[in-house]
């Protein structure tokens, strides 16, 4: 089976894997809400690139309270229309996922930047939209967890207690699939913003169960992207939208 997480629009990428015919595991953060290196993406199309340029040079500097504060400005009083065409914006970009998956055996969670009801709508027959979940492929049980740690306040976020619950619910497996990372420095912080994006509850479940491999996404530019943790060898399975290389696993 094939792995990818952190698709962020790369959706040409995501068909050509697609189209291997091998099974395909999706670790969530299909929606490109902001390339930080080129400043594309839905926010972009949504507020225009100045305002968006404007905002990652006032979170470069570290002033993410000043960024926040120029969002909110520039959509009060329009809440409505923003609103509007921020979801038909979401819509077609799942749609296009949705083309890339026809016909494929892929089993889709959501990250972070992720709507999941609208995700699970979009998805085509065929395809398995999983969370919380444990799956048979290949003659595996593949645990299979959505949403990454709570920093932005958006939809596919989850709070590390939720995160331990849903993964509770698997009981042992021989693969673990999240799109949170666990709580090891070298896997979770990300080199380039320096934001440390880790779940203790992923970490917490690896330690008890002891799968044989965890698989994840989330932090695009980590200080390593394998890391034995006890018996597990968790591996980092993005940035997809940069590398477009799928992780065979094994």
């Amino acid at each position: 089976m094939l792995l990818v997480a952190d698709v962020h629009g790369n959706n040409a990428a995501l068909a050509r894997v697609a189209q291997r015919g091998e099974p395909l595991l999706v670790l969530g953060d299909l929606l490109n809400l902001i390339d930080y290196r080129t400043g594309e993406g839905l926010l972009a199309d949504l507020l225009g690139p100045d305002l968006v340029a404007e905002v990652l040079r006032l979170r470069r500097r570290g002033g993410y309270g000043a960024a926040n504060e120029r969002w909110r400005s520039f959509v009060v009083g329009r809440e409505e229309e923003v609103s509007a065409r921020y979801d038909a914006l979401v819509k077609a970009a799942y749609q296009e996922v949705g083309a890339a998956l026809e016909d494929a055996e892929a089993y889709v969670t959501y990250g972070n930047a992720d709507r999941p009801g609208l995700l699970r709508r979009c998805l085509p027959p065929g395809v398995r939209y999983v969370d919380g979940e444990v799956v048979e492929i290949e003659g595996l049980r593949v645990g299979i967890v959505g949403g990454g740690p709570t920093r932005l306040g958006v939809p596919g976020e989850v709070p590390d207690d939720d995160l331990a619950r849903k993964l509770a619910g698997l009981g042992a497996v021989d693969v673990l699939c999240t799109h949170a990372a666990p709580a090891v420095p070298s896997l979770s912080r990300d080199v380039i913003g320096g934001r440390c994006k880790d779940s203790a509850a992923v970490l917490g479940f690896v330690l008890r169960r002891r799968p044989r491999f965890h698989y994840f996404g989330d932090v695009h530019q980590p200080q390593a992207l394998a890391w034995r943790v006890g018996d597990t060898l968790c591996r980092n399975v993005g940035y997809f939208r940069l590398t477009e290389r799928a992780i065979r696993h094994g």
